[in-house]
């Protein structure tokens, strides 16, 4: 009389393994679509080859697809893969970071610049966007306040590691 409850207890231990197993199984098959949590391996390049960024001996790049922290180009390409799928992508400009933009270049006071800096540096204006000097001259300086990769088309090699319900943290 012991034993039976002993072995209804086994087969529900039995019974929600094969449930949580079954759900991942579904899960594994499951198209990524909005509002899917997410998580990538990527590694980013330019047309020439250069890679310019890679979650490589990282965690992988974790969001939720569709929502706007990332380029629509990225969330158009991990839209309906599924787990383990690889692919390789190409966004054209207009789906990364916009074309550049030349009024978005300007001229500064070198003075106005913190001391030593060279072109190349990276800085922020008063207002926190990420601006770039591209010359500096005695008197007057460039900087480029476009995107390091406005104008570019990027090619990214990508593997979906995960897709789960629900929002995540933002991406960064």
């Amino acid at each position: 009389l012991k034993r039976v409850p002993v072995l209804l207890i086994m087969c529900g231990f039995v019974m929600c393994g094969l449930m949580v197993w079954a759900s991942s199984a579904i899960a594994e098959d499951r198209a990524a679509k909005d509002g899917d949590k997410v998580s990538i391996h990527y590694t980013g390049s330019l047309e020439d080859k250069t890679v310019f960024d890679t979650s490589e001996n990282r965690e992988p790049l974790e969001f939720t697809l569709g929502d706007k922290n990332l380029i629509a180009g990225m969330t158009n390409g991990v839209r309906g893969m599924k787990v383990g799928e690889s692919k390789t992508i190409t966004i054209p400009q207009e789906q990364a970071y916009g074309p550049y933009d030349d009024k978005m270049v300007f001229e500064v006071p070198t003075k106005n610049l913190p001391p030593g800096v060279k072109a190349g540096t990276p800085l922020r204006d008063p207002q926190g966007n990420m601006v770039m000097v591209k010359e500096v001259n005695e008197e007057k300086s460039l900087l480029d306040a476009n995107h390091i990769l406005a104008g570019k088309t990027l090619i990214f090699d990508i593997k979906l590691v995960s897709i789960s319900d629900g929002p995540s943290t933002p991406a960064k």
